[in-house]
């Protein structure tokens, strides 16, 4: 007597057998992408610290809390808020750290400035000093050679930006990285997990379960 599995059943024991390889393929290429995000992650973190590492930024001693907020008030400042870091005499070597450090650069070019923001600023120097300045070049001051002289309070502003920009940009980078760790750990439990359903949902029946029915 022969046993033989009927054509129902035979279906099912291919298409159990074709999901389960399926899962273990599918666990597998998530592990792969999780451990590939996770190790870009890591080295896209280190990236950020080495550049900024490279760069030898180091908060100055008023960059705390309690000394901007004193400076501010001494330059007349209002409507401004004071950062809530502190990277007094702290060499800057992470995004967190730039950020902050772009926040009391801010703080600085207000004060120099007066109060006044880029736009608010025109782009010659006026004979009074004031860092209001002015865009009509017959109002600006004279150099030398009759020509109007540039806004320095402005100017100021635009280093202050572009070196703010930079900073921010790392900040984000970092968080980038981060955000890609955990999306790198999340791809490797599914993974897993995938795996590890494929396994036990549908490996096939064990040899004490019922047997398939006999034909002759």
């Amino acid at each position: 007597m022969m046993v033989r599995y009927t054509t129902n059943e035979s279906e099912e024991h291919f298409m159990a057998k074709a999901l389960r390889i399926g899962g273990f393929v599918s666990g597998a290429i998530l592990i792969a992408f999780g451990v590939v995000v996770i190790a870009l992650a890591i080295n896209a973190r280190s990236i950020v610290t080495d550049d900024l590492s490279a760069e030898k930024i180091v908060g100055s001693d008023d960059m705390n809390p309690s000394d901007i907020e004193a400076a501010m008030k001494e330059a007349g400042l209002s409507g401004v808020d004071a950062p809530s870091c502190d990277v007094a005499g702290e060499e800057i070597d992470t995004g967190t750290e730039a950020r902050c450090f772009a926040e009391y650069m801010r703080i600085h070019a207000l004060e120099a400035s007066g109060g006044l923001t880029y736009a608010e600023m025109g782009r010659f120097a006026t004979e009074d000093g004031n860092a209001k300045g002015t865009n009509d070049p017959a109002q600006a001051a004279k150099d030398d050679k009759g020509q109007p002289v540039s806004n320095s309070a402005r100017n100021l502003w635009v280093t202050e930006t572009a070196l703010s920009t930079a900073l921010n940009v790392s900040y984000m980078a970092e968080q980038l990285s981060l955000f890609s760790l955990l999306v790198g750990i999340a791809l490797l439990l599914a993974g897993i997990g995938l795996i590890v359903l494929a396994y036990a949902a549908m490996r096939p029946p064990s040899a004490g379960g019922s047997s398939p029915p006999a034909t002759a």
